[in-house]
C-alpha cells in the first residue's frame, strides 16, 4: 500500500492478511485461481520500489496477480502500476493481472478508470494499459460478512452505514470465535482496528471494539504498528541514501543498489546517510559494507 514515504501500520496487517489466504483476496477483486496460489517476494528493486502484494497462481497456465491497496489518493498511481506490472512481467515472464484496492473514498479520483494510456508527439496513444478498480466502501457487507476470513476485516469499511457497525462487529466476533484459532484472534482484531481507523476516528474505533477486542488486541497491535514504524524507518533511509548518492555521484549501478537493499537495519543506514557528505563515490560510502 504505497502511501509515499514508508509503510503505515495498515499496510503490515493486510499482508499478513493475503498472505494467510490468497485464494480468498483474489476472490475478493473477481480473480479465480484455476491452481494453487502462493505469495511470491514482491521486492521490485530494479525500479527502486515495493509492490504491496504479488501472488502467483501455479495453474494451466501460472500468472500472477498483483494487489495495490491504496488509502489515499495518488495522481500517479496509473502510471506506477504500469510501472511495476512491466517489471513484474520482465522478471517472471507469465501474464500478469493487476488489480487496485482502494479502501475508502478518499483514495478515489479521476485517475482511477482501471484504463491508463499514454500518448506520443503527435496524440497518437503509443501505451494502453489496463487494470482492475476495486472500491471497498461499495461492496456489499453482507458479501465480506460471508466470505474469507481474511477479507472479514474489510467489513466495517464496506458499504455499511455507521449505525450498523455494532451489529457487524457482533458478527465478525461470532466468526472470528467460532472459525479462527485463538492465537490468531488478536492479530484479527488489530487488523480491523486499523481499517476501521483510515474511515472513522480513532476513539470510534476503539469504542466500537472494545467489547469483542479488550483481552486480545494490545500486545498484537503494539507489534504490528512498532513493526509498520522500524519497516517505514530502513525503506525511507534506503530511499534517502540513494537519493542523495545519485545527486552526488551518479546512478547507481545494480550492485550498489542490491547492497544497500539488503541492509534491514536503521543503523547502518543512519552511518551511510551521515557518511554522504564526506564520501567521494559510491565504492567510498560502502567500503564498510560488506557485499
Amino acid at each position: 500500500m504505497q502511501e509515499r514515504g514508508g509503510p503505515r501500520p495498515f499496510d503490515v496487517a493486510t499482508r499478513r492478511l493475503i498472505e494467510s489466504d490468497p485464494a480468498g483476496w483474489l476472490a475478493l477483486v473477481g480473480l479465480r485461481a484455476d491452481g494453487p496460489v502462493r505469495p511470491l517476494d514482491s521486492e521490485v528493486s530494479t525500479v527502486l520500489a515495493e509492490v504491496d502484494k504479488v501472488l502467483r497462481v501455479d495453474g494451466p497456465s501460472s500468472w500472477l496477480a498483483h494487489l495495490e491497496l491504496q488509502a489515499s489518493h495518488d495522481a500517479v498511481l496509473p502510471r506506477r502500476m504500469l510501472q511495476y506490472h512491466v517489471v513484474l512481467l520482465h522478471r517472471h515472464n507469465v501474464p500478469v493481472a493487476t488489480t487496485v484496492i482502494l479502501l475508502r473514498p478518499e483514495a478515489d479520483g479521476p485517475g482511477m478508470s482501471g484504463r491508463f494510456e499514454q500518448r506520443g508527439p503527435g496524440g497518437e496513444i503509443t501505451v494502453t494499459f489496463t487494470f482492475g478498480v476495486v472500491r471497498v466502501w461499495q461492496r456489499p457487507v453482507e458479501e465480506l460478512l460471508a466470505g474469507p476470513l481474511a477479507t472479514l476485516p474489510l467489513a466495517p469499511v464496506s458499504a455499511v452505514e455507521q449505525t450498523r457497525l455494532p451489529g457487524v462487529i457482533r458478527q465478525m466476533d461470532a466468526r472470528v470465535r467460532r472459525e479462527l484459532p485463538s492465537g490468531q484472534i488478536g492479530e484479527f482484531w488489530a487488523a480491523t482496528l486499523l481499517l476501521l481507523g483510515l474511515r472513522y476516528d480513532r476513539r470510534e474505533a476503539n469504542r466500537l471494539l472494545r467489547g469483542v477486542a479488550a483481552m486480545h488486541e494490545s500486545s498484537t497491535y503494539q507489534a504490528i504498528l512498532e513493526e509498520g514504524e522500524a519497516i517505514g524507518e530502513v525503506r525511507n533511509a534506503r530511499r534517502t541514501i540513494l537519493s542523495l548518492g545519485s545527486q552526488r555521484f551518479g546512478p547507481p549501478d545494480a550492485g550498489t543498489v542490491a547492497t544497500i537493499e539488503s541492509i534491514d537495519t536503521i543503523e547502518p543506514l543512519d552511518r551511510l546517510v551521515q557518511r554522504l557528505l564526506a564520501a567521494t563515490s559510491w565504492h567510498d560510502l560502502l567500503a564498510d559494507v560488506s557485499r
